[in-house]
């Protein structure tokens, strides 16, 4: 097995610790282990999508990246069917798009958003 390294804020760590400690992993490297063979397996459900498709994107971002968030919005507001803002405690914004279109452009819109280094969180959910 390969041996790598990489950089972890401390809010991170901690967070991969707790994670440890309540799930019963055996040490950070299992944790890591299980969130990237998670997110592999999104990205490759993700990319398996086609034709039209309808879904639900949920993003979160701290307040001071709502700039952000509306030009992503407004770049793709041809899929966006709604849009709900919701102003969350500790200067937090839950973002809530209601999306119809081509499976391409619907990838693109939350790959914007998950590439996005102002951005916090975001899950695409398809029907």
């Amino acid at each position: 097995m390969a041996i790598i390294s990489i950089s972890l804020n401390d809010k991170i760590l901690k967070d991969i610790d707790a994670l440890k400690s309540e799930q019963g992993f055996a040490g950070r490297s299992e944790v890591i282990r299980a969130a990237v063979r998670s997110l592999i397996s999104q990205i490759r459900d993700k990319s398996k999508l086609v034709g039209k498709i309808d879904g639900v994107l949920l993003v979160m971002h701290d307040d001071i990246h709502s700039e952000e968030a509306t030009k992503i919005r407004h770049k793709y507001e041809r899929i966006i069917k709604t849009h709900i803002h919701n102003q969350l405690e500790n200067h937090k914004c839950l973002e809530i798009f209601v999306v119809s279109g081509d499976a391409e452009k619907v990838r693109a819109l939350a790959d914007t958003f998950e590439t996005s280094k102002k951005i916090g969180f975001t899950k695409l959910i398809v029907s």
